[in-house]
């Protein structure tokens, strides 16, 4: 029996149909797939992954790698070439870029896994290669088929908190999108006006029109995505594309709750981190908790003491910082896993403790540090723009009540468009110097 099998295996290698299984021509029959729906799936994907493209790395430039500390990503090299000083006006744009990049990315998750579906017969194409040409084709569709995988399996994870990761997260999604854009780049150089025409040659309002008794197979197409040998079709045209539509619209239902305040926020139940809230003034959401980054309430207690470093050093209780002038702003705060929420926060200019520190807060930078003792940033760098910015605080209360601590108590920061995570909470010092140095 296996020397029978081992026998017609190389006889069907030698006629090219390939090993048996999906190598083989015939396995995939499905009436559906052609260049058309292929390539309505493939534009509406471009469409949709240049935006999310454009705003991860409008994210990346918001973490203001440049700054000391700052850096998750030391051997970037060139690919930070268009880092550049991240503003604080609008103090939504974090807000609305980053969960862009989320909402749409999980939008889109249908999209993606129905273009795999339409193109999958070319994935298992038998020989691999029959010139250098298509030997870089395929090599470009494994770069793009992995590298979409990767950067959405790695960003959903990373919404979810599930570090399962055996590597760094953010040097991992950054040097991932740049293979993944370069892979893009090459395919629709190749495939682009290919695409528009295949578009073209049907008509979409019959498309959707068209019932599943009246059904065909596209034309036989020289790039083998039409079967030779389709079977009857179980779902028509139109019925994909509400099926992968619904899906998207189920997807933005299930996420763009967390960008939102009010009644929405529930909905978030692809966000469920985004759902942990305070009590109170402070019920919103808590991205980590006190008791997660090892910061106890007795630290943070009537002992606590804030260093304020510059030209001098000067240490201040809470009570001292509660009889300088203090500032009221509505601002949001925005994490990287997308939530965002807007909150009215009280608190002590960041430019007066410049000031207090011997340093004019035109020209001041600034480190914090946090009590935090476990994790990723226990410290954070804001330039001498975020320093200045008359609504950038050291928060003492939020909707008019204390800090809880797990939002920060007893001081966080506080600056208009920074990402959450530069919003350091429970902080211990404030480290001033002009910037550059």
């Amino acid at each position: 029996m296996k020397t029978r099998l081992k026998t017609r295996l190389r006889a069907g290698l030698r006629a090219g149909n390939g090993p048996p299984g999906p190598f083989r021509p015939g396995f995939w029959r499905s009436p559906l797939r052609g260049p058309w729906l292929t390539s309505v799936f493939g534009l509406v994907l471009l469409v949709g992954l240049v935006i999310v493209a454009v705003t991860g790395l409008l994210s990346y430039a918001a973490y203001e790698p440049r700054l000391p500390g700052n850096d998750m990503t030391p051997g970037k090299g060139l690919l930070g070439f268009y880092l550049f000083d991240w503003p604080t006006h609008p103090a939504w744009l974090y807000r609305v870029t980053q969960g862009t990049h989320v909402v749409l990315g999980l939008t889109l998750v249908p999209v993606l896994l129905a273009k795999l579906w339409s193109v999958i017969p070319k994935l298992f194409e038998w020989p691999p290669a029959r010139s250098i040409a298509q030997a870089v084709d395929r090599a470009s569709l494994v770069l793009l088929v992995g590298g979409a995988g990767f950067q959405f399996a790695t960003g959903i994870l990373n919404i979810q908190l599930f570090y399962v990761f055996p590597f760094s997260f953010y040097p991992a999604h950054l040097y991932g999108a740049w293979i993944f854009l370069a892979a893009l780049a090459v395919h629709v150089a190749v495939r682009l006006p290919r695409a528009i025409r295949a578009v073209r040659s049907r008509d979409l309002r019959r498309e959707l029109r068209t019932r599943l008794a009246d059904t065909r197979p596209e034309p036989p197409d020289p790039n083998g995505l039409v079967p030779a040998d389709p079977a009857p079709p179980t779902m028509s045209r139109r019925g994909v594309l509400a099926f992968v539509g619904g899906g998207s619209v189920l997807m933005f239902g299930l996420s763009a709750g967390q960008t939102l305040d009010g009644p929405l926020r529930r909905t978030a139940l692809l966000a469920p981190h985004g759902r942990e809230y305070g009590t109170g003034p402070n019920d919103f959401q808590v991205n980590k908790t006190a008791a997660s980054l090892g910061v106890t309430a007795a630290e943070a207690g009537d002992g606590w003491r804030l260093a304020v470093v510059g030209a001098s050093r000067i240490h201040l209780s809470r009570a001292d910082l509660l009889a300088m002038p203090l500032h009221t702003y509505a601002l949001p705060i925005a994490c990287v896993e997308g939530w965002s929420t807007e909150q009215v926060w009280t608190g002590v200019r960041l430019a007066d403790l410049a000031r207090l520190a011997g340093l004019p807060p035109g020209a001041a930078a600034v480190t914090a540090r946090s009590l935090q003792r476990v994790g990723y940033f226990g410290q954070a760098s804001l330039s001498t723009g975020q320093v200045a910015d008359p609504r950038s605080l050291l928060a003492l209360r939020v909707n008019g009540a204390d800090l809880s601590l797990d939002h920060g108590f007893p001081a966080r920061i506080i600056v208009p468009n920074a990402p959450g995570v530069h919003n350091t909470k429970w902080v211990r010092e404030l480290e001033f110097r002009r910037e550059g140095r």
